[in-house]
């Protein structure tokens, strides 16, 4: 019989887990009981996503607001400037709240109209309206309040993000200003925390070449273990999550070793060569909002090799309106099958693949997967994928 169902995507239910299961065990048995329970059956090519933070707490990698204060006092000598952080309770609050504690005096300095992730600090058509020019134009809080108001609350969490930052100062010891010149920093310190997520080494670079001292980024604080603290190697603070009032969750460590041994006991299991992934934030675009979802450093830290790359792929209406415009019904749906079989290893430019997307293949499969298992309360921390790889003429 033709086969009608192209890629499917299911949600695995799996228990609560806590700092030091089986993380691996716990995995591969919910998926197989899911199998069992389901009636369907895994196939060579499947996707098996997890979700980081399943990952992140049976590590039990976590870091307190005391360790992040210590780290900042080990690495800064004197007042610090913290450079276009993202707007975020979840994100950002306690990482702010760890570097007030050291006593330090913070200029913080918030990109707008909006952070890097589109969370906006004001109206865009107000901002023209007003003629303000976010280019070379610096706006301390005094004025920023004069122009929009003694309240800007964000439309999806109701949250004014320079009152709720102001509120963390200890001592009154932060001072906001809105700009999107990180040199602006330098009129106020020589000592910089570099706090956004994809343009940190440009701004990084931006600052050194302007004569800063001494720059870091939020992945050179606890990247080594403060005390005994989790920590993570290569991306510190970035990636990380508000786990309690005084405790952040940390990005996952040692992703491959983990998705490859999956890989190596389902196949035991089952004959299978599935693919595993471990997955945060999708990268993707809110339209409403302009918020860009991807706040984690990295869609994927870690997936085992057949996910490498990206896709291969024709477009389908291209072929059908253009070399196949002069068929129709079964005859044109085999010669597209046909031309489907044919197609080369790199579709790369060539006006066949015009229109499909040809991102990398993580970044494709993490964001589906994150808009699977939401951020809420589906409990469905593992997602299996079938058919991603199949195509029109997959029998």
């Amino acid at each position: 019989m033709t086969r009608t169902v192209g890629t499917t995507v299911r949600g695995i239910r799996a228990p609560i887990v806590k700092e030091g299961d089986d993380l691996v065990n716990v995995v591969v048995e919910s998926v197989l009981k899911s199998v069992k329970a389901e009636g369907y059956a895994l196939r060579d090519r499947d996707v098996i996503g997890i979700t980081e933070s399943f990952v992140a707490r049976t590590q039990g990698n976590y870091v307190s607001v005391d360790d992040i204060t210590q780290d900042i006092k080990q690495k800064f000598e004197g007042d610090i400037a913290v450079v276009f952080p993202i707007l975020s309770r979840n994100r950002f609050s306690l990482i702010l709240k760890g570097i007030a504690l050291s006593g330090k005096k913070i200029f913080l300095f918030l990109n707008y109209p909006s952070d890097e992730m589109g969370n906006c600090l004001m109206d865009i058509d107000d901002m023209d309206e007003i003629g303000l020019n976010p280019h070379t134009e610096v706006l301390d809080e005094e004025k920023y309040r004069e122009l929009f108001g003694q309240q800007v609350l964000h439309p999806f969490t109701g949250i004014d993000y320079v009152r709720m930052y102001k509120e963390l100062a200890i001592n009154d010891n932060i001072k906001i200003f809105l700009a999107n010149d990180s040199r602006e920093a330098l009129k106020y310190t020589k000592e910089i925390l570099v706090a956004n997520v994809h343009e940190r080494l440009r701004t990084k670079k931006n600052l050194l070449r302007a004569g800063a001292e001494k720059v870091y980024c939020l992945d050179d604080i606890l990247n080594e273990s403060v005390n005994g603290s989790g920590y993570h190697p290569q991306y510190g603070l970035l990636g990380s999550n508000k786990a309690t009032e005084n405790k952040l969750k940390l990005f996952p460590k040692d992703c491959k070793a983990i998705v490859n041994e999956i890989q190596k006991i389902i196949r035991e299991k089952t004959g299978k060569q599935i693919e595993v992934m471990v997955y945060g934030d999708g990268a993707f675009k809110d339209p409403q909002g302009r918020i860009w979802e991807l706040a984690d450093p990295v869609v994927s830290p870690g997936y085992t090799e057949g996910l490498e790359g990206t896709p291969n792929e024709i477009k389908l209406k291209y072929i059908a309106d253009n070399e196949l415009s002069s068929l129709s019904g079964l005859e044109q749906t085999e010669a597209m099958k046909k031309k489907i079989l044919a197609k080369g290893n790199n579709l790369v430019g060539k006006a066949e693949a015009l229109g499909t997307t040809p991102r990398q293949l993580t970044d494709l499969l993490g964001s589906l997967c994150d808009l699977t298992s939401g951020s809420g309360d589906k409990g469905t921390p593992i997602i299996l994928i079938q058919g991603y790889f199949d195509n029109y003429a997959t029998e």
